[in-house]
């Protein structure tokens, strides 16, 4: 019975839905113009031309059509096409550890006797969008488009390409920074997308299947979505949902109101089949400003921690833990001397804000907590057994303290494609050395492209000298010509040499 109700209801909707679109387009039904008689008392409206069309008003409170022409047109040159390479080596280095010949030029038989070369790879090519930041050339797109690759190509939106440096990465909002080095660049500004409302319309740009620069339009479905899509351990998810078409190749795209400016970066949608159901989801400009910054300014992002798990308050929740229902945010463990610890929040509260700013779930209250950097004081008001008590916390970093931890930024380290920061003293001690650099990050560059490095690697000589700390690894680089050798460990003890042409 419940289902032949629900049935009857949809079937209502629908029809409703049909006889509304038969009526607009016949006229039958009008959007008017109101010109008040006040002799009556009565509205007496005016039938406007084109009576099918949405109607928005202008800054004057003029009546006008909806048009996204002026729009598309201001937003179409700042977004681009990006196109990933990953070739890998043309040698395998897994077991197969003798310098290809095209270095032992440079390096004579230095390593000689190791393992027989591998075999030539082949490339594999994606695509995604980007989002021109600024005139400079910073290019905003999602870290699932160029990670693992070993080239990044950009394309404008006048056709013209460009090879791309990637600036940083932040897996924890699949978010990337990249940029170009290219003249009159087209840009689009972002704006405070907490400003954003539920039923906005607005506009998604991007190269979706292979179309390049298309444009498609909705409405701001939802904010503060979680759907459990980024794996990493500190993910950040409290996308911006919208119903504008949204499909493969749109990831890093743009979503812009009608103003023309950046409210989000499009990154995924919700699907059985894998294209456009009605479900698309943008990381909210907010976060976008915050990663940006923090990459531009660190070499990485910054993230502010509570210290807390966490769980959306609702009616079950409440009722599971026999505590009267309250809007909010359930803590449901406290790490030890956390920045949540160390002022007072405690297992059971109900965080509802935090600098004045509601926290009605999760996704929201992370979001906020997001845009905070390792030191940053926040308020936050807990309804604890019934009552609320305001308390002020000092965020802490990953590994619980509140500095600042801020990557090296070489201009070589950026050619190379690499991370890298000095060992610490249980990997010294294990291998007996008193310094060494390791790569903990890798980006597409020299060294993606032309070894088969992986991260971890531990860096103990350059070319053959010894290196103990990251300025030894600049120094050795900064204006070197021709070939480079790496030579170093991973942490399971395996030795390796790694070599690569260094552009002059």
């Amino acid at each position: 019975m419940k289902s032949d109700t629900n049935t009857k209801g949809a079937w209502k909707v629908y029809l409703f839905s049909a006889v509304i679109a038969l009526a607009v387009s016949l006229g039958v039904i009008q959007f008017n113009k109101q010109n008040e008689k006040e002799n009556t008392g009565v509205t007496v409206v005016e039938s406007v031309p084109g009576a099918h069309a949405l109607y928005t008003k202008d800054n004057e409170g003029n009546i006008k059509p909806l048009d996204f022409t002026d729009t598309s047109e201001k937003v179409l040159d700042a977004v681009v096409h990006i196109k990933s390479t990953q070739t890998g080596s043309s040698y395998q280095n897994q077991g197969a550890r003798e310098l290809p010949d095209p270095f032992k030029e440079f390096f004579g038989d230095m390593f000689k006797g190791q393992s027989p070369e591998g075999t030539r790879s082949q490339p594999r090519v994606g695509t995604g969008s980007g989002v021109i930041i600024n005139d400079k050339g910073y290019i905003v797109t999602n870290n699932h488009v160029i990670d693992n690759a070993d080239e990044v190509e950009v394309t404008l939106y006048n056709n013209q390409s460009y090879k791309a440096t990637v600036i940083g990465t932040d897996p924890t909002t699949d978010l990337a920074l990249l940029q170009i080095k290219a003249d009159n660049l087209k840009t689009m500004s972002l704006v405070n997308s907490d400003d954003v409302e539920v039923g906005e319309w607005v506009l998604a740009v991007g190269n979706p299947l292979g179309l390049n620069s298309t444009v498609t339009a909705g409405i701001v479905s939802a904010k503060a979505r979680n759907i459990h899509i980024n794996a990493d351990k500190f993910a950040v998810e409290s996308f911006i949902q919208t119903d504008a078409a949204i499909n493969p190749g749109n990831s890093g795209g743009a979503l812009v109101n009608l103003d023309g400016n950046l409210v989000g970066i499009n990154t995924a949608i919700a699907s059985t089949t894998g294209t456009y159901t009605g479900y698309g989801f943008a990381v909210p400009s907010n976060i976008v400003t915050k990663v940006v910054e923090d990459l531009l300014k660190y070499g990485n992002v910054q993230r502010g921690m509570l210290g807390v798990t966490i769980r959306t308050m609702d009616s079950n929740l409440a009722k599971e833990k026999d505590v009267d229902f309250t809007k909010g945010v359930w803590v449901e463990q406290v790490g030890e001397d956390s920045g949540a610890d160390l002022a007072g929040i405690k297992s059971g509260d109900i965080i509802i804000s935090v600098n004045g700013k509601e926290t009605a779930t999760s996704p929201r209250l992370q979001e906020i907590i997001a845009g905070k950097r390792p030191g940053d004081k926040v308020t936050i008001v807990v309804n604890r057994n019934g009552k609320e008590k305001e308390l002020d916390v000092e965020l802490h970093n990953s590994q619980g303290g509140t500095n600042i931890i801020k990557k090296e930024d070489k201009e070589v380290f950026n050619l190379l494609g690499a991370d890298f920061e000095n060992v610490n003293k249980e990997i010294g001690k294990k291998f007996g050395l008193d310094g060494a650099v390791q790569v903990t990050k890798l980006y597409p560059g020299k060294i993606k492209k032309e070894t088969q490095m992986r991260e971890g690697f531990i860096i103990t000589h350059i070319d053959g000298k010894r290196v103990k700390d990251i300025d030894d690894v600049a120094s050795a680089l900064e204006g070197k010509k021709g070939g480079v050798m790496l030579e170093g460990i991973y942490e399971d003890g395996s030795k390796y040499y790694y070599a690569f042409g260094l552009d002059s």
